[in-house]
């Protein structure tokens, strides 16, 4: 085995060359033609299933006071993992977010990346899920959703595998881009809008925990957080039971 083989794994192949890389800004292409702005997060996102030596994808959008919805998912471990990064508040996609660059975790199981997230990692590998890679989608240098990319077995994201994620994230973004242009001056982007009500039970039950408790929206919401790891539930459903009247916090 050569030096240039030892630097990837042979399931991953090499960097893509010239070729490689016009064959994928085709497939690109081919992903977004004739599809609605709205719908190309989710166009992006199976392409790189298809093409990437990964398992699943998902596309998530950032929103006020630490709002997050998940847009699209490639199955249900991937809209899973998403959910546990927004309960916990932690996560290679809360990382990407707060940093605004790229984070990569190839092994939950063990080494930096278990110890970086150990409770985000345990749920993780519960879930068959051993690496995952977070993008941020960024507009004028301000993280507003992440595309998400995981795999069921240790190892990092491969130069080649890069070459094409870091792209489609790029393409994401101008999607996103494309939805704010189609909105009214000085109107809100119904992609963010749509961030803010896909966790609108979230909100309000952020909202009665801040006035039984007199807090902020930030400690609110980790109160909210809090309560939903001790009982081994999302945070959605957490909401919901607030809202139900099933648990209160004004005792």
């Amino acid at each position: 085995m050569g030096d240039d083989d030892a630097a990837f794994p042979e399931d991953a192949g090499p960097p893509f060359g010239v070729e490689d890389l016009k064959r994928l800004s085709q497939a690109l292409a081919d992903s977004m033609t004739g599809t609605a702005a709205i719908d190309a997060p989710a166009a992006l996102c199976r392409a790189c299933v298809d093409l990437l030596d990964i398992t699943g994808a998902s596309v998530s959008l950032a929103g006020d006071n630490e709002a997050q919805m998940l847009w699209w998912s490639s199955d249900p471990v991937a809209g899973r993992l998403a959910e546990a990064q927004y309960t916990l508040g932690d996560g290679p996609c809360q990382s990407a977010l707060a940093l605004t660059a790229p984070v990569l975790a190839e092994d939950l199981a063990v080494g930096k990346d278990a110890r970086r997230w150990p409770v985000f990692a345990q749920q993780a590998v519960a879930l068959g899920v051993r690496a995952a890679f977070s993008i941020p989608l960024a507009l004028a240098g301000l993280a507003v959703g992440t595309l998400d990319l995981y795999r069921n077995r240790p190892g990092p994201l491969s130069e080649r595998d890069r070459s094409f994620a870091f792209p489609a994230a790029d393409a994401i973004t101008t999607a996103l881009l494309a939805l704010q242009a189609e909105e009214a001056p000085g109107g809100e982007a119904a992609w963010l809008d749509a961030a803010e009500s896909d966790h609108e039970e979230v909100h309000q039950a952020t909202g009665m925990i801040m006035v039984f408790l007199g807090l902020n929206p930030q400690h609110a919401l980790a109160r909210l957080r809090a309560h939903a790891f001790s009982r081994g539930q999302s945070v959605t459903e957490a909401a919901r039971d607030v809202l139900a009247g099933r648990v209160r916090f004004d005792d």
